[in-house]
């Protein structure tokens, strides 16, 4: 660890020096815990961090109206729009890898819960299922499905490894929730958390901002952060030895991602892709997410801000929206791909100024509780690798059977507990439905079927279908054909195991 004189030099040099106004104030304690912090910085780099923050945060948002086209059309999947006999053979292809034991999942869990309103790892919460599980538990259960269908379908016991990138703020809260849960049935040894790294939040004229007299508001560096952390942690050592050739990495709070989802990982290979990104498409041309398109002759995603609304509002030939290709933050990476860009590109990508209230302390040491943004947070995106990929696809699946994110407490129209929630239970219902149930509601009348339209405008009856049952809807013909069946309802495996009985007696 360097001395406290080098540590002091270097921010001379970087214009940091206020950083120790306080030292003379601090215990001897909380001296050795600041000079850890101080050392972990990236000295060399923090005078650069700081004037590129204040630059990025004055400098006027990038516009690529002259420059912007949508994506190919032969570069772009479909589950709606392809054969049944296609998506079977790309599932089939996933299956397959999967079974190969050449399939991991990467979940990036750094971020804080702030939005939500709550101090521990959004991959916790739990949004008020009739299980009450957790957005981890759900994801766990789904690993161990799809592990058990490729087993089946190709008769040889496989793993999916799951890496979960987190940061200062989630490691430890997440180790412990998993340890407690008992790996949700997971093997430990399959599930390898890591840590990115954590910046230091600035001033609009470039200063660190001091979180108290001996302590750095810190910030984690993006879900971007991904490609210094799997370096700094020898994930991709980690990968290689397990033989992992493709990955599917997805953000910790859509409660219907479908993890290593076999028909996206077997329509990237098919197609020989190195990167591959999942899309919706745009509700509404001022929908606020990202578009996945080209620029400049290179596949990327612009921000809706960056988008000129008569851009936006564009249609095609067919009617539909231009741009409506929208990033849900849900892609397909091989190895090789992963490794390229963080061996040789990290360094070429775009670093991002997030405008933010950041506590801080002032020149007298008094805790100040900012009521208006007062600090920059730089971070990078996962998603700005896409220009590096020499063979880019995309994806589209349906928004309201893989896409419901948690993001705000509940008291706000989207992206709430409620509608999560909803998504999932009215995903059930449909999967219930199409097998062959009856759903009765809470007084005993026979719930509708649920049309994809309006399936959000409804309060779903409370019927859920644990993901050690079904993983996709797959399998519940032959337990709820012609069935019954009084909601509140969860299908669990003790649950699935009774109904199958109850078919096996009446055949008999």
């Amino acid at each position: 660890m360097p001395s406290f004189e080098e540590l002091k030099l270097h921010l001379d040099n970087a214009g940091q020096s206020h950083v120790l106004g306080f030292w003379s104030e601090l215990t001897e304690e909380d001296r050795d815990n600041f000079l850890s912090e101080l050392s972990l910085l990236d000295l060399s780099e923090l005078k650069a961090h700081c004037e590129g923050a204040a630059k990025a945060a004055s400098g006027p948002s990038v516009r690529v109206e002259q420059h912007i086209e949508p994506l190919p059309e032969e570069f772009v999947g479909s589950i709606q729009r392809s054969e049944g006999s296609t998506l079977a053979d790309w599932e089939n292809e996933g299956l397959l890898q999967i079974s190969e034991n050449r399939v991991a999942v990467l979940l990036l869990a750094g971020g804080q819960g702030t939005r939500l309103g709550v101090s521990y790892p959004k991959g916790m919460y739990n949004v008020g299922l009739p299980s009450s599980k957790t957005l981890y538990q759900l994801q766990a259960e789904r690993i161990r499905k799809i592990q058990e269908l490729a087993t089946l379908k190709h008769g040889s016991k496989c793993t999916v490894p799951w890496y979960i990138m987190t940061s200062e703020f989630t490691l430890k809260p997440t180790e412990n929730f998993f340890k407690e849960n008992h790996y949700f049935g997971l093997e430990p040894s399959n599930i390898i958390m890591f840590e990115q790294r954590m910046i230091p939040a600035v001033t609009f004229d470039g200063k660190i901002i001091l979180q108290n007299k001996g302590k750095l508001a810190m910030a984690p560096d993006g879900n971007g952060g991904l490609y210094r952390a799997v370096m700094d942690n020898k994930v991709l050592e980690d990968m290689t030895k397990r033989g992992v050739e493709y990955l599917h990495i997805y953000c910790v709070d859509n409660i219907l991602v479908k993890i290593a989802d076999p028909i996206f990982i077997g329509f990237c290979v098919s197609k020989g892709a190195d990167c591959g990104a999942k899309v919706v498409q745009k509700a509404y041309p001022e929908e606020p997410v990202g578009v996945v398109c080209r620029v400049g002759g290179v596949y990327q995603v612009v921000e809706y801000s960056e988008i000129q609304p008569e851009t936006a509002a564009l249609r095609g030939p067919g009617g539909g929206l231009l741009y409506s290709a929208g990033n849900i933050c849900n892609h397909f990476f091989t190895r090789t791909f992963l490794q390229k860009v963080a061996q040789t590109f990290d360094g070429e990508l775009t670093q991002h100024a997030a405008i933010k209230k950041v506590p801080f302390v002032d020149s007298d040491g008094n805790r100040i509780k900012p009521t208006k943004p007062n600090g920059i947070k730089m971070e990078k995106f996962v998603f700005d690798a896409f220009q590096f990929s020499r063979n880019f696809v995309a994806f589209e699946v349906l928004r309201e059977e893989e896409f419901s994110p948690l993001k705000n407490a509940d008291g706000v129209a989207l992206d709430t507990p409620t509608t999560a929630r909803h998504s999932l239970l009215t995903q059930h219902c449909r999967w219930a439905q199409a097998a062959g149930a009856i759903l009765l509601d809470d007084h005993g009348n026979v719930h509708p079927t649920t049309s994809r339209e309006k399936a959000e405008d409804n309060t779903p009856v409370k019927c859920e279908i644990s993901p050690l049952v079904s993983y996709f809807g797959e399998g519940l013909e032959k337990l709820l054909k012609g069935k019954t069946v009084t909601t509140p309802f969860i299908l669990d495996e003790k649950r699935a195991k009774e109904l199958q009985s109850s078919v096996t007696l009446s055949n008999e």
